[in-house]
């Protein structure tokens, strides 16, 4: 054993004899990582039969920001179906949709933020299939629906 004194402390050091043997420290660490027996799976948050979850504005919602969406359907005339992938309620929401006309084109943006009702809430971090449907003031016709976030 080693005193030594630095600025008023007392430090001590002291060694123990020699590194453990070869075997015994060789058999702490497992050759290969243990199989296991019923493994961890996830499922979607939306099936084939369910669909995306249908959701409206609500224009009250904090931090908003432009989101992409990832499909854009006529479902009528006059009627456009997006869907796009979001956070859960009520930590992520849609805030607006803003759709701008022209006579060649359909631009529509959708703007997600947090709803004022999640203070104090724990928020998960999965993914959610979400759809909205807006209606236009003239019909589609054979102009081109543009996203608005890109």
């Amino acid at each position: 054993m080693t005193a030594t004194l630095l600025a008023g402390c007392l430090v001590l050091a002291t060694s123990c004899g020699a590194a453990p043997p070869a075997d015994r420290a060789a058999s702490t660490v497992p050759a290969k990582p243990p199989a296991v027996a019923n493994p961890v799976t996830t499922t979607p948050t939306t099936s084939p039969k369910k669909g995306p979850e249908p959701v409206k504005p609500t224009g009250d919602a904090i931090n908003v920001h432009k989101v992409r969406w990832t499909k854009a359907k006529a479902v009528s005339k006059r009627k456009i179906q997006l869907t796009w992938w979001s956070g859960v309620a009520p930590c992520t929401v849609l805030d607006r949709v803003k759709v701008k006309e022209t006579a060649t084109r359909v631009t529509i943006t959708l703007y997600e933020g947090t709803s004022p009702k999640a203070k104090n809430v724990s928020c998960i971090m999965i993914a959610i299939e979400k759809t909205t449907t807006v209606t236009l003031k003239k019909p589609i016709g054979k102009r081109k629906i543009v996203d608005g976030a890109k």
